[in-house]
């Protein structure tokens, strides 16, 4: 079976702190694949090394075929990483900002106004995008990021935290955003979140993390089964407390 994403037994140390322990998994093209754990659990470790923004100390994962240990420029061309605080040029209109964008992944013009486009319809902000950046909330800041993220179509989009201080109605927005271009464009997504129900509601797949480790890993139905609990907040709490 071809992967989007082929996680490798991968490990990563800060001193004598071991952040990630012999983590491997698997995500599939569309799918949506979220981590679990409580802050310091080793999900933002694991998402910047899939990024390349860190080398692990061991292991490897394959995107779309290529080692992001051994051909970290290919792998940068078929991702895309929006971390939790990402921000963007503030004195830049929404479009403005998107063209920028399109232009660093495009050079044909026809397919950069392509890139807009699909930008402008993801993150649904209107008339608002020929505003600049600094008048927005936190909200449509948030989308118009998420928008740059998945409107190049990149093979697997990270995303840590992404409904991260939103309130009720922009994380629905974010997470309808996020099925939909699974859906639609057959992106993979790896996302990190301690919010159960953002994984309950969003991911096919999730993984429960702690001390760097998976404890367990499962669709949302086979983790209420396995630690017989009735929502994942349970679950993770019986699986956490119990390790």
């Amino acid at each position: 079976m071809n992967y989007a994403l082929d996680v490798q037994h991968i490990a990563k140390s800060y001193g004598q702190k071991q952040a990630v322990r012999d983590v491997s998994f698997q995500i599939q093209e569309g799918e949506i694949f979220g981590l679990m754990g409580m802050n310091g659990a080793g999900k933002t470790t694991i998402l910047r090394m899939l990024a390349t923004l860190l080398r692990p100390d061991s292991g490897d994962a394959l995107i779309a075929g290529n080692s992001i240990v051994k051909n970290p420029e290919k792998v940068r061309a078929d991702i895309s990483y929006l971390p939790d605080e990402a921000g963007a040029y503030k004195t830049m209109t929404g479009k403005k900002y998107l063209k920028f964008i399109a232009g660093l992944y495009f050079k044909e013009e026809k397919d950069q106004k392509e890139c807009v486009a699909l930008g402008e319809e993801i993150c649904g902000l209107g008339d608002a995008l020929k505003q600049k950046i600094n008048t927005y909330s936190r909200g449509m800041t948030r989308k118009l990021v998420l928008a740059r993220t998945v409107m190049t179509k990149p093979k697997l989009a990270i995303l840590d935290e992404p409904t991260s201080g939103l309130d009720v109605l922009n994380s629905l927005d974010i997470r309808k955003t996020i099925r939909k271009c699974a859906e639609e464009y057959g992106t993979a997504f790896l996302l990190s979140s301690h919010h159960m129900q953002e994984v309950s509601s969003t991911a096919h797949r999730g993984a429960i993390m702690k001390d760097g480790q998976f404890l367990a890993e499962g669709t949302p139905e086979e983790l209420l089964k396995q630690y017989q609990a009735e929502t994942l907040e349970e679950a993770f709490e019986k699986a956490v407390r119990s390790s």
